[in-house]
């Protein structure tokens, strides 16, 4: 399952170590406690608009670049679920019966590039998965 406040919250950190700033520089210009902060970072907590909006301010991003930023990653995560989801062989279960498949390790995707072929290339940090359109 893709959490959004874990997406969120890695975008968030993201930024914030692209200026070199500390959680405590953060926290103290967006008025927010240094322990909340790292929650969200994290993805322990539900970050509220009016809390994002503070924490954008602080790091002087535009909510709508953090969105954005936040519906890439998001679109990546669920293009790389389905196809792990869609890389499970069939094990012949008979009618009737269920099988359970483990969780899935969350894979970090980093990049996708498109081919007019139709193949879709999703690259993680140390594999990656092809996912060919039906």
């Amino acid at each position: 399952m893709i959490l959004l406040r874990r997406l969120l919250g890695d975008v968030l950190r993201r930024q914030r170590q692209r200026q070199g700033r500390t959680l405590r520089e953060v926290s103290s210009s967006a008025r927010v406690s240094l322990g909340y902060l790292s929650e969200v970072e994290r993805g322990q907590k539900e970050a509220s608009s009016e809390l994002l909006a503070a924490i954008c301010d602080a790091l002087e991003l535009r909510m709508s670049e953090l969105l954005r930023e936040v519906s890439d990653e998001l679109a990546l995560a669920e293009l790389a679920q389905s196809a792990a989801s869609d890389a499970v062989p069939s094990l012949g279960v008979p009618p009737g019966r269920t099988l359970e498949r483990p969780m899935l390790n969350p894979v970090r995707v980093t990049s996708v590039t498109h081919r007019p072929d139709e193949r879709v290339t999703i690259k993680a940090p140390a594999e990656a998965v092809d996912v060919v359109a039906a």
